[in-house]
């Protein structure tokens, strides 16, 4: 008596393919994720950076304005031209042209 063993083996060779194409999608899912992460980290790094700057320029105006001298009009300019600050009701005009 004959042992078919062919169709044993056929399964067995499906069962290895779907096997490798599910650790393929796998492994290319999670290089996909370490990937996003890697930019968001980088992301998170540049907004902590902005952050300090920003807390930087705020401490030089409130040491400005806590001085009590005639630095005025220093503070005044500051905080225009960095920190695109108005006066209430004032219109503000910026030459979108780059001259």
């Amino acid at each position: 008596m004959k042992v078919i063993k062919k169709k044993k083996q056929r399964g067995s060779i499906i069962l290895r393919i779907a096997v490798f194409a599910f650790a393929a999608f796998v492994a290319g899912s999670l290089l996909t994720q370490q990937v996003q992460i890697a930019e968001k980290r980088r992301q998170l790094e540049d907004l902590q950076q902005e952050i300090r700057l920003q807390e930087i320029k705020n401490e030089d105006l409130e040491q400005a304005l806590g001085d009590g001298s005639d630095q005025g009009d220093y503070v005044e300019r500051i905080a225009r031209e960095s920190l695109d600050y108005a006066k209430p009701n004032e219109r503000v005009f910026v030459n979108i042209a780059g001259n």
